[in-house]
């Protein structure tokens, strides 16, 4: 019994320093590589580093590769073991901040903004897999909650730490970021878990597994809408607080570090509600939810209305993920089908977010900044994504299609 108990102990140590080490990588991965660019933009364009059209490739290099990273993941981890990848991906995301502090050239800095993405990238795709394996079925929504509040960790950072760095210019908030990212690839270091070549490198057979192929790519074709949906908010939201609205950037930045702080809550909050209702029901809801928050925003600017969405946005920007991640553990069975499914979503989720990137940017610069025509068609992206399920849930009338 005492032999039983010990065991059970040692599990659980060894879950929670798994999951600390899901939510550093995330931190460092996405939370810092992809969003703390977001406030430098300004300070690099006033210090004469970069054009605005150069910073604007330079964001764009970061989506270019966490794309690549989410690609390359799954070869690459065929060849060694996960807790190998996750580390050199940590490594390699936290040597492009020390990197970026010293402009040498364009193509120097696009070149680590691109490293930064494919490290997030690479760890988006295979840490959180890696840990949720461990985890007990009732508690998948909860973990993985934790795991991904790691971004929104690093959404509240860059509307606070990032700014107070920024007092010190630019080398010294590179820098800094540096060490922070290194802190935390050491604390991830030696917690993630082993897995033998053997599991890592299982082939990926057509469908066993799989409880409905069309419940699958409804899942990745909806995760890459969802992603579409997501871009107003996290690109167009705090320009839309502070200009369009006349509240000034000091507002702007107030509501953005509101909208940090809602993206730690939310992976918690939407895993846990997940846990007890299922992932598919809170996937619907959070889709229902955005569609109807960016539908006020078109129709309202009300302050009691902005601060509702910049709370519900802000939550579901990480929130999503966990859901989708369920979501696959719900549908799929087999190990290595889950690997490929994740990595699917992963890839659906980039390019969404990269074409919705362009395409919104473009539509803004042509409509002399229409945010609400932006808001309407990210609604219309949410509401697509939630068509688009229960349209195949409503069809999935064999066992065959059974979900």
């Amino acid at each position: 019994m005492q032999t039983t108990f010990a065991a059970a102990a040692e599990d659980d140590t060894a879950l929670r320093r798994a999951t600390l080490s899901g939510v550093c990588a995330n931190l460092v991965g996405i939370g810092l590589a992809r969003f703390a660019y977001t406030p430098l933009i300004p300070a690099l364009i006033l210090a004469g580093w970069f054009s605005p059209t150069q910073a604007a490739y330079l964001g764009a290099a970061n989506l270019a590769g966490y794309l690549a990273g989410a690609l390359l993941a799954r070869p690459l981890v065929s060849r060694m073991t996960p807790a190998t990848l996750l580390r050199g991906a940590m490594l390699l995301t936290a040597a492009s901040f020390p990197a970026s502090a010293y402009p040498l050239s364009f193509a120097w800095f696009f070149a680590w903004r691109f490293a930064a993405g494919l490290g997030g990238g690479a760890l988006m795709v295979v840490a959180a897999p890696v840990i949720l394996r461990q985890v007990p079925v009732r508690q998948r929504g909860i973990v993985s909650g934790v795991i991904f509040a790691g971004i929104g960790l690093g959404i509240a950072a860059s509307g606070t730490l990032v700014a107070l760095l920024l007092r010190y210019g630019l080398v010294v908030t590179w820098n800094v970021l540096g060490i922070v990212a290194l802190l935390l690839t050491a604390l991830a270091w030696n917690g993630w878990p082993h897995a033998s070549e053997r599991e890592v490198a299982a082939p990926v057979s057509a469908s066993p597994g799989v409880r409905s192929d069309a419940a699958l790519r409804a899942l990745h074709i909806g995760y890459g809408l969802a992603a579409v949906g997501l871009v107003p908010p996290m690109v167009f939201l705090v320009d839309f607080i502070a200009r369009a609205n006349h509240l000034g950037v000091e507002a702007g930045a107030r509501y953005w570090t509101l909208f940090g702080f809602a993206a730690i809550a939310g992976p918690v909050l939407l895993g846990s509600i997940a846990d007890r209702i299922g992932f598919r029901p809170t996937l619907r809801a959070l889709f229902v939810l955005d569609a109807g928050t960016l539908v006020l925003l078109a129709l309202t600017s009300q302050p009691a209305a902005l601060v509702a969405s910049v709370i519900i946005l802000g939550a579901s920007v990480p929130g999503v993920v966990p859901l989708a991640v369920g979501r696959v553990h719900e549908l799929v069975h087999a190990e290595p089908q889950r690997r490929h499914a994740w990595t699917v979503c992963t890839v659906a989720f980039a390019i969404g977010q990269a074409a919705a990137a362009y395409g919104f940017s473009y539509l803004f610069a042509k409509t002399g900044g229409a945010f609400v025509m932006l808001f309407v068609i990210g609604a219309g992206a949410f509401t697509l994504a939630l068509l688009i399920d229960v349209a195949v849930a409503a069809f999935a009338r064999s066992p065959k299609l059974s979900t």
